[in-house]
Formats: C-alpha cells, sequence, structure tokens
C-alpha cells in the first residue's frame, strides 16, 4: 500500500467541495477518477500532492512519511525560459547523480535530439510529453495526472498514453489519473471511481481485470462503456454525454 486517503470534509469557504471520501492507493495500481465538473477531482490531487492542506482527514503514507508524488498538470507549465533538459533537471535534488536518468527519458520522450530547445519551439503534444518525463523524473511512488491528455488531436493524445504506460510499467509506481473521457479511463485504468458532484463523494469503483498482465486478454473500451451504461445509466449519463463516446 502507497497511500490510505481520508477526507471527512473540504470546502472552500463554506461551500463543500469533498466529503466523506475514502480512497486506498497500492503500489502499481492505475486508477481513473471520472465524475462531472465541480466534483472535486483536482482538489483531491492537490490534497494528495500536499499543495492543499486545508482540510479535515489524513493521509496515511506506507512507512508513515509522506511518499515521492509527481504532478502533471492538465497545462504543461514548463518554465519558458529553460530548455527541455533543464525544466526536467529543475525537481531533482542532484542533478549530477541523475544527468543518466534524464538522457533515458529524453530518448523514451523522442526528444533527446531537442534536449536544449525552448518549450516556445516545441509542438503541444512534445511540451506535454516534457510534462510527463518531469513528472516521472523523480521516481515517484504516485504519479498524478490531471487530464494530461485533454485538447489534444487523437493521435497525439494516444501516442502519449501508450508513453504513459510504458514508463508506468517500467517504474512501477502508482498512477492517479483524472479524466472527463470515460473511454480513456475504461482503457487504461485497472480501477475506476466515479465521483459525485457537490460534494464529491464516491459513488461507484468499477474494477477492471489487469489487462497489462502476460496472457491477459485485450480490452474492448466500447463493450466495457456499454455494459456501465446499461448497469449505471443515472451515474454516468451526465458523464458520457460530454465525451461523444
Amino acid at each position: 500500500m502507497v497511500c490510505q486517503v481520508r477526507i471527512d470534509l473540504k470546502q472552500f469557504s463554506d461551500t463543500p467541495v469533498l466529503q466523506d471520501l475514502s480512497l486506498e492507493i497500492p503500489t502499481g495500481a492505475f486508477i481513473a477518477l471520472v465524475g462531472p465538473s465541480g466534483a472535486g477531482k483536482s482538489t483531491l490531487l492537490n490534497i494528495l500532492s500536499g499543495l492543499d492542506r486545508d482540510f479535515v482527514g489524513r493521509l496515511d503514507w506506507t512507512g508513515g512519511s509522506p511518499g515521492k508524488v509527481g504532478y502533471v498538470f492538465q497545462e504543461p507549465r514548463l518554465m519558458p525560459w529553460l530548455g527541455v533538459r533543464r525544466n526536467l533537471e529543475l525537481v531533482l535534488p542532484d542533478v549530477a547523480a541523475a544527468r543518466e536518468r534524464v538522457d533515458e527519458l529524453l530518448a523514451r520522450i523522442g526528444l533527446a535530439e531537442r534536449a536544449d530547445a525552448y518549450p516556445r519551439e516545441l509542438s503541444g503534444g512534445m511540451q506535454r510529453r516534457v510534462a510527463l518525463a518531469r513528472g516521472m523524473a523523480i521516481q515517484p511512488d504516485v504519479l498524478l495526472l490531471d487530464e494530461p491528455f485533454a485538447s489534444l488531436d487523437e493521435p497525439t493524445a494516444e501516442g502519449l498514453r501508450q508513453l504513459l504506460i510504458g514508463l508506468w510499467r517500467e517504474l512501477g509506481m502508482a498512477v492517479l489519473l483524472v479524466t472527463h473521457n470515460l473511454r480513456e479511463a475504461l482503457a487504461l485504468a485497472d480501477r475506476v471511481i466515479f465521483l459525485s458532484p457537490n460534494p464529491g463523494r464516491i459513488v461507484l469503483c468499477e474494477d477492471l481485470h489487469p489487462w497489462l498482465e502476460p496472457g491477459a486478454e485485450p480490452r474492448d473500451p466500447d463493450a466495457l462503456l456499454q455494459d456501465l451504461l446499461s448497469r449505471h445509466p443515472e451515474i454516468l449519463s451526465g458523464i458520457a454525454s460530454t465525451e461523444g463516446a
């Protein structure tokens, strides 16, 4: 187990955003969080990352001390005055010791030859690749992803999904993905967690067979989506309608 999360209450002013929420994040898990706008998905990631400590509840990490957390935001948030390599090195406590790791990541994301390029010289998809590599650079225990593939064309998004899967398998960290794309969640995650709005609570956990294990049958996300919609139309109708699935 990497982390157990309990949020009794998180509110902004007097408005509850998350309430009575309990979540376990096992080592190596790939969990997707879906739900309508206002369900507190990004707020939950901010709490897990330590950016937001103003809540009632607790985070219990394995070993007693907080684990290493990588965070990939909705926007790449690269430092515009730094090149690609320097943007990766920015999160590392010992750059010299991690130089080989940075080189490996640059090769994995296909930007070894653009290591000195500035963000303005990169396409949107390239910038997202750098942001994903930066989140992985510290070899985190938990990687938080806040709609990292939003607003990308589908071929670029699919390439980034495959890059994510490859790095996840290599490093073995837990992944928590926030997405509005239910098909994406069903294609990638081992568990899909659905949140209700106002305030956000877990209303459904859907466990899926681990499709990356040797010999596992490939998934059909479209069939999984139709099955979910047939079993939980009230829960899923608002989510499904936002993505044209």
